[in-house]
Parts: structure tokens; sequence; C-alpha cells
């Protein structure tokens, strides 16, 4: 996991996440899990996936949708795909 977090992209992720999940992004905290706590299914991880790739121009790898649970684990994937650009 990440050592520090911008906090900037924390919340530019939370907004995103919480319009896709069709949530308030007060909701959407760093460890609430998509499945369990939001009701997200397969096709949403995909939308959140295809939104950061195309806003931030990173490849995040598919095999990374299995960890991308939360909040957290959704910027971390997005920090490694960057590597150091964002």
């Amino acid at each position: 996991m990440s050592v520090s977090v911008n906090t900037e992209i924390l919340e530019d992720l939370r907004e995103m996440i919480a319009e896709i999940l069709e949530e308030e992004p007060a909701d959407i905290t760093e460890t609430s899990l998509f499945v369990e706590d939001h009701e997200a299914d397969s096709l949403r991880a995909i939308e959140i996936l295809a939104r950061i790739e195309k806003k931030y121009k990173v490849s995040i790898p598919q095999e990374r949708l299995a960890d991308m649970i939360n909040l957290r684990a959704v910027y971390d994937a997005l920090i490694d795909a960057a590597d150091g650009r964002v």
C-alpha cells in the first residue's frame, strides 16, 4: 500500500466511484467494500476501471479488478499503474 496519500486524487476517485455506484460520496469510505456495502456488480467494476484509465491515461491490467474492492485499493492500483506520474 502507498505510504502517503494524495488526497486530491483520492477525493476525485471517491466522486467518480460514487457517481458510478449511484451513492453519495460520503458513503464511499476508504474501506467500504464495493460489492458487499454498495451492491456493485462486475459491470460497474469495469466502468470504474475504464474511467480511471481514460482520465489518468494509465493502463491497469484487468487482473487487478479482483483486488479493487474498495476506494483505497482503487487508489493503490492507480498509483501503481501511473508509476509516479499522477
